[in-house]
């Protein structure tokens, strides 16, 4: 275990107040977040790929229906 010393809102330091246990609830709660940004890595790697090469794509879809419709004219 390592101990912390952190600062916290006085409004969330209040709700906190509350809780029996505050170091198992802040760890709970710490780890839920983390394995939630874990989750959500890939996805949004995968989100600003997709963003990064929107225009690229759509000038080559643009190709491809300029080229598919040559004969057809």
């Amino acid at each position: 275990m390592t101990r912390l010393n952190i600062t916290l809102p006085d409004e969330i330091a209040k709700k906190l107040a509350e809780k029996p246990n505050k170091s198992r609830f802040i760890a709970m709660i710490l780890q839920e977040e983390f394995k939630r940004e874990m989750k959500e890595k890939p996805e949004q790697l995968m989100k600003e790929g997709y963003q990064a090469t929107f225009l690229e794509d759509k000038n080559l879809n643009a190709e491809w229906d300029t080229a598919g419709l040559e004969k057809w004219e």
